[in-house]
């Protein structure tokens, strides 16, 4: 799965869509925003677990991968919210 994030502030991801739905088990996060001191240094970047659920098309389909990335240590609480943790993303290159 390829999610392009749209709007980054202070490492949690705002917007987003999927790019390529295939895999959800092996989500990959593009970002394709403008990114400020604070918003993407010192730490992984954050995706709320909710918009992933949403992503993969609900809770039962994405329960096993949920699972997996819990034991993976990729659920992380900020400010009182479940996220998915992405510690490596890729920036959407810009056209010359």
């Amino acid at each position: 799965m390829r999610i392009r994030a749209l709007s980054v502030f202070e490492h949690v991801v705002y917007h987003c869509w999927v790019v390529d739905p295939s895999d959800p088990g092996r989500p990959r996060l593009e970002v394709d925003a403008l990114l400020r001191e604070g918003d993407a240094d010192d730490g992984p970047l954050l995706l709320s677990v909710a918009d992933y659920i949403t992503m993969v098309g609900g809770l039962e389909a994405a329960r096993p991968c949920l699972d997996r990335f819990r034991a993976e240590g990729r659920i992380v609480d900020h400010l009182g919210v479940a996220h998915l943790s992405f510690p490596l993303w890729t920036p959407v290159a810009e056209d010359p």
